[in-house]
């Protein structure tokens, strides 16, 4: 059969994402070779190997071969699992396709089987792990963009909300290290309403973000990379963390300062006799702490890419949750009941000025950042490299 025309672009989108297409067939080794040829698949004849040859090798020693092979031919069900094994001991993580009812051993034999879901025998569906609904190789692009996009958007929640647990603590160990001298910035229930509260409904926004542009341009990523990897941690708690505790703690010391506190004053106490500069400063460390949170869940939207390339407003749930958090504020700082259980007063005009600058002004930090990161690696302000990389395993 002649490849579908969606077949080639295909192929190229995978050579871009470092993922290398092997054509394995029944057919005769010169047909093979002309239509792989075709499709960008192999280059030269001696890519392919032919059943006969498979014949004599075992799979140690195909395996010793196999980087340099695209095309298989006139292969039977025995060698599509020694191919599957010999691609596997050199480390690959491989995907195999199949239709018929012996291709059930080396769907098997694969990390992935896809079985095609309109011309697939019952067998090869129950041993494949994954159903090709339309029988198009092409809409494995989509699923290989899919998967990447959810890895992708689980670390961008995680990323988000490990970071606000620097504020958090950073100025509680300043209270603790300077022995009570400076007052403590955040009482047990603020610290609850960050968690419970303002966090949640932004960070599930960034389970919803569309797979980013330069996604498919991407090596795999290390299949023994844990999801929550060291370059996770540095940047949420070294990085992001650190921007928001020093924009909160900064916030909390201001308040203090400007009303006439200096070390060695107390400004605590129990209930209604908490001191009232002290619950502003609270506040404002609390109220700090959400505003550049906001500032922070535009940032975690991209890697490395802009995230006005991306579109700064363009993820409606983000943006529902930045709301509700604005909201919360506004009603635990304004309303008398919630004043007495979270511990919070109004704050002032100029307060409130002092906040809606800290969201762009967190998010133009980042993205000088990533600017600097686009520059060194090469890559456009959407996050695609400029030039054409190698193909990578």
């Amino acid at each position: 059969d002649p490849p579908r025309p969606e077949a080639k672009d295909a192929v190229e989108i995978f050579k871009g994402a470092s993922v290398r297409t092997v054509m394995i067939t029944g057919d005769h080794k010169d047909t093979a070779f002309a239509i792989a040829k075709d499709l960008g698949i192999a280059t030269s004849e001696d890519q392919c190997m032919s059943g006969d040859q498979l014949d004599r090798l075992t799979v140690e020693e195909l395996a010793k071969q196999v980087d340099d092979l695209r095309v298989f031919a006139r292969v039977s069900p025995e060698h599509k699992v020694m191919i599957v094994r010999a691609l596997r001991s050199k480390g690959y993580i491989v995907s195999m396709t199949g239709d018929g009812v012996n291709d059930a051993p080396s769907l098997k034999a694969a990390d992935i089987g896809v079985a095609m879901g309109i011309t697939g025998t019952d067998v090869a569906k129950e041993a494949a792990d994954m159903i090709l609904t339309d029988d198009n190789f092409a809409s494995i692009v989509h699923a290989i963009e899919e998967g990447r996009a959810v890895y992708a958007n689980i670390r961008k929640f995680m990323l988000y909300i490990l970071n606000s647990n620097v504020p958090e603590a950073v100025p509680s160990a300043i209270y603790l290290l300077s022995g009570g001298a400076v007052p403590l910035p955040l009482t047990t229930m603020q610290i609850l309403t960050i968690d419970l509260g303002t966090d949640m409904l932004p960070a599930l926004g960034l389970g919803t973000e569309p797979p980013e542009a330069d996604v498919m341009s991407r090596p795999p990523r290390d299949p023994n990379e844990p999801l929550l990897s060291g370059k996770v941690m540095r940047k949420a708690f070294l990085w992001y963390g650190m921007l928001g505790a020093l924009f909160s703690f900064a916030a909390f010391m201001f308040c203090q300062i400007m009303n006439g506190w200096h070390p060695g004053i107390a400004m605590f106490g129990v209930g209604a006799d908490l001191d009232p500069v002290y619950v502003r400063a609270t506040t404002m460390a609390l109220a700090a702490i959400v505003f550049t949170q906001i500032g922070e869940v535009w940032n975690c939207r991209t890697e490395t890419a802009s995230v006005f390339a991306a579109g700064l407003f363009s993820n409606k749930q983000i943006n529902k949750g930045i709301l509700f958090e604005i909201v919360l504020i506004v009603f635990i700082t304004l309303f008398p009941p919630f004043q007495g259980v979270f511990h919070t007063s109004p704050l002032l005009l100029s307060d409130y000025v002092f906040l809606v600058l800290l969201p762009p002004v967190i998010l133009l930090i980042e993205e000088c950042r990533k600017a600097i990161v686009r520059k060194k690696n090469h890559i456009d302000r959407n996050g695609v490299a400029l030039s054409q990389t190698p193909e990578k395993r």
